[in-house]
């Protein structure tokens, strides 16, 4: 069940692998992380979150 207050999947539809970084482009998160998303605790997506700004500013590759 959705709860109003739960932090929202970050996915914006742009799914691509930083091969270097592990990253997806798109949402910032690894494999692992998106994998594991619906099964995690508040706890644990609010510190995937703050990790996402750090990690958008690493140069993300793609190719």
């Amino acid at each position: 069940m959705h709860h109003p207050d739960a932090l929202a999947n970050p996915c914006i539809n742009i799914c691509r692998m930083d091969l270097a970084n592990r990253y997806c482009q798109g949402c910032a998160r690894t494999r692992l992380e998106i994998g594991r998303w619906a099964r995690m605790s508040e706890a644990e997506r609010a510190q995937v979150l703050a990790a996402v700004p750090a990690r958008r500013a690493i140069k993300i590759h793609t190719t």
